[in-house]
Order: C-alpha cells, then structure tokens, then sequence
C-alpha cells in the first residue's frame, strides 16, 4: 500500500506540471545558470538578476548538479542573462527534478512509518497508524501546492529532516546528527529546530544512564560521544564552508543568508504574532486619525500593505527590530528545551519540542514565510497518529495553516484546483484520525469546530464577494490581511495548547526510565 500511495501522489504531481508558478521558478532558473557558468569564488557575488544566491553552499552544489542535466533539455535557461527565460523544456525539467527528488521525501516517509508504534493493530489497513501518518505526508496539501505549484525543492528537504528524525528515534544518533548537519547546509532556515536537536542529543546520547528517579547521571557523561558528535558537525561544516573561508568569502555568504533589510514581514503577512501585531497597528492607525490624534501628514501610505519585501516603521505600536525578534524567538523556545532536558520522554519528547521550536520560530521570527508554517505541521504528523490531544492540535494547525497558503495561488485555474486539493486533505484528516481515536473523546470542542467552519465563508468573501466590491481599487490588501490575521488567531491557539500540553504533562516512572 505505501507504494502505491508514493506512486499516486507522483502522478499527481505530474499533472501539476502546466499549473503557474511563482517568481521562485526564475530564481532557481537563475542559480542553475550561475553555479553552471561562474567559478566558485563568484557564486556569491554575482547579481545580473535580483534573485541573488542566498542558500548555504550544498544547495549551491545541487543546483550545480542539476545544471549539467539542464544543458540537455535547453542550453538557453543556462544563460545568466536570460531573466525569466521560459521554454517548455525548461518548465519541465524543473518541474520534473522535484518531482524526481522527492524520491527523498518519499523513503524518509517510509522510515518515520517505522517508528511508529500503534497502541491497537486493527485489521483494517485503512484505520493503521501507519497509513495514516504516510497519507497525511505524502499526501500533504502545502507540500504539494508549494513545491509542485508554487514551485520550491521543500520536499526533497524536509525528505533530509523527517530522515534524520527517523534515525534519531531509531537511535541511531550520529547518522541523525550527520543528516542535519546536511539539511542546515541546505536551507538554513532548519537552523530554528536546531536547539531540540542539540539538547535531545546531548541528553540522550553524550550521556549513558539516568538515575532511578529519571534524573540525569552526571557521570555517566562521555567525552567520547561528544567528540564524535562534534567531529560529524564540524566535518559536514568545513565541507560546506571551508572553500570559502579559505576565498576569505565567509562574510559575503554570510551577509546573502542573512539579509536583514528585507523587513519585519514577508510580502504578505505570515500568519503569526506579528501579523496581529501589525493590525493592531492599522486598527490603532485608523482610529487615531477618526479622533483627530494622529497626524495624516507623518503616516506612510500602506508601508506595511503594499506587497513589498522591505523595512517599514509602524504608526503607533513600537517599531520591531531583529534583535527584538531574535529575543522573543529566544524566550519562547526555552521553555520546551527545558522540558526536553528536565522531563524527558524519549523520542516523542523530542518530537514535542522540535514542533515547538518551529511554531515559536515561526511566530516570533524576522521575515518569516508563509510557507514556513510546513517546518511545525509536517513533524506534528508523527505525533498526531499517537495521541489525540495531539491529533486535535494537529487538524487546527495544519487546516489553517494550509488554508493560509492559499493566497500564494490567486490565478483564477488555480482556484478550483487549490480548494478540491484542500478539500481532499482535510476532510481525509478530520475523518482518519476521528475514527483512529473514536473510543477516545471529540477531538475538537465546539469553540474550535466553529472557529474552522469559519474559514469557509472567509474564503467565499475574499474570493467571489470582494473582488465586486470598490474596495478592490483603494483596498486591494484586505483579503490578505483578513486572511493572515484570521489564521494567526489559529496559529497562536495551537501553539498554546501544545505548549500547556507539554507542560502540565506528567511523566510516567516508566517514561523516566
């Protein structure tokens, strides 16, 4: 059955092949003509087109791989100087090489099947554990909208994270560390769930034994592990890094994966604290200037509304910086680490604060993608077919989470394609884990059913009501707004439950053991 569940999502995938894309189709169109084309030492330098090289070094590399393959489709999509170059050719081979690549995406699925420990073994494939955890990945909305529309290689890495999850549960340590390493090389935006790697393997690996009680064994700490641990880290880092230290590089990489003038916000707003943040700053704006407080003359025009990746200022509220990010990003994680550190529970507390790490990320981060909300939904997988009250937060996060993407598709053929595929998904959700759970409680209470139901006429309003309205001309940002902060409502809640979960939990003897 996985198999044939792998084989019917890839000829999904196939057929998305015509669809639109997005403006990341010429960026990766442009890297390979970079990595193809220029030395080493200009990779980082070059910028004939604005999408500018801005993944680690290994991304660098796959592109460069991928290129010597492009050549035989069309030779003209390697020119750096073709900006937004099309062809048929090069459509498909694009499309195609993620779909080939999530071949990844498709064995670590298969691993993380194997760690999974059903309670009950019923004799009907379809109520499996299993096959539904391998359902809800393989066949996951944002995945597929986001890479196979939208256009990304996100499958292929998170195929690198969900593995080295797999191999971490199956204790199988340094292999876990080592494909991290990898994935962070990558994409550095994995740099977010580092801190739940770092504390689960120093807990679980760098130390041997626990005290009855479930406490730490201090001396049962091995320098031995450790240096291998460290060995794996530093090999993969100076392999990826090393040239370019030696080009005396590092500060321009460096200054590329991190660029800090690209705003507080996205394009739109990802649905997270600072998109209620945001608002609460026009709702203030507004209402300042109905009651003669505020200035009309020292307000920017729509700074913060205007589709565009930069900084901006708001009007009332202080203005945030990347320290003050960085900061809350900080303080938020630390209580999961501490719980990780503190009340351990093997694998499935790993899991708890690897979601947590990346929801917090994801909340409190500087610039922050939409897309960005697949780093918590896609892990919280494996936990969501163990528990419910894993499950319940599961099916608020990941529907509006999936549902918060939709903007990213606002091409009319499009349309119908991204609502049957949410559909599908969500209602395959609700359905699977209910019936994996029946003998428990409702896995939602009215508050939070209401809540979902309402993202129905949401979407009817931003969609078929709003476009006929005048407001379309002079407001063009409401339903991306309305969206963002109605999603961020979602988002938040999750988050706190998860995290009162996991910290009212009690640990079993048996867990501590």
């Amino acid at each position: 059955w996985f198999g044939a569940l792998a084989l019917g999502v890839s000829f999904l995938k196939c057929l998305l092949i015509p669809t639109y894309y997005s403006t990341d189709f010429e960026v990766h169109r442009n890297w390979l003509a970079i990595t193809h084309n220029l030395p080493l030492s200009q990779w980082y330098y070059e910028a004939t087109s604005e999408w500018t090289l801005d993944y680690p070094p290994f991304f660098a590399w796959f592109e460069c791989a991928l290129s010597h393959v492009a050549k035989y489709f069309d030779p003209k999509m390697l020119v750096i100087e073709n900006l937004n170059y099309t062809s048929h050719a090069t459509v498909f081979f694009q499309r195609f090489s993620v779909i080939v690549t999530d071949i990844l995406f498709i064995y670590a699925v298969h691993e993380c099947c194997r760690c999974v420990n059903g309670k009950r073994a019923p004799k009907d494939i379809l109520e499996k554990p299993t096959f539904i955890l391998a359902v809800l990945l393989l066949w996951n909305f944002g995945l597929l909208i986001v890479d196979h529309i939208h256009f990304q290689y996100n499958g292929f890495l998170f195929g690198l994270m969900l593995l080295s999850v797999a191999r971490v549960c199956q204790k199988r340590y340094l292999e876990g560390a080592f494909l991290f390493a990898v994935l962070l090389h990558f994409k550095h935006i994995y740099l977010y769930v580092a801190p739940a790697y770092g504390i689960y393997l120093l807990r679980s690996y760098c130390f041997t034994a626990n005290n009855a009680d479930g406490s730490l064994k201090w001396r049962s700490f091995s320098l031995l592990r450790v240096t291998l641990l460290g060995l794996v880290v530093s090999l993969v880092s100076a392999v990826s890094l090393g040239p370019f230290i030696v080009l005396g590089q590092l500060p321009q990489v460096l200054s590329r994966l991190f660029p800090f003038k690209r705003g507080l916000c996205h394009a739109y707003w990802a649905p997270n604290f600072w998109a209620l943040y945001n608002a609460m700053d026009k709702a203030l704006t507004f209402f300042g200037l109905k009651c003669n407080l505020l200035d009309p003359t020292l307000i920017p025009k729509a700074s913060m509304t205007g589709g565009l990746v930069q900084e901006f200022q708001h009007t009332v509220l202080p203005s945030v910086t990347p320290l003050a990010t960085l900061i809350c990003t900080f303080i938020s994680i630390l209580p999961s680490v501490f719980c990780l550190w503190f009340k351990p529970q093997g694998p499935r507390g790993f899991l708890q604060c690897l979601v947590l790490c990346a929801l917090s990320s994801f909340m409190f981060g500087w610039h922050v993608h939409e897309k960005a909300i697949l780093l918590a939904v896609l892990p919280l997988s494996l936990l969501s077919v163990q528990r419910a009250k894993d499950a319940d937060i599961y099916l608020i996060l990941a529907t509006t989470g999936h549902f918060s993407l939709f903007p990213l598709l606002f091409t009319p053929p499009e349309f119908p394609i991204k609502i049957l595929l949410m559909l599908l998904f969500t209602v395959y959700s609700f359905s699977a884990l209910k019936s994996l759970f029946r003998r428990e409680r409702p896995l939602l209470n009215w508050l939070e059913t209401i809540y979902l139901i309402q993202l129905v006429p949401l979407e009817i309003f931003c969609e078929m009501i709003f476009p006929l309205t005048p407001w379309k001309q002079h407001f063009p940002f409401v339903p991306l707004l309305l969206t963002s902060v109605y999603c961020a409502l979602g988002v938040t809640y999750a988050w706190l439950k998860l995290y009162v979960s996991v910290l009212t939990e009690r640990v079993s003897p048996r867990q501590k053991a």
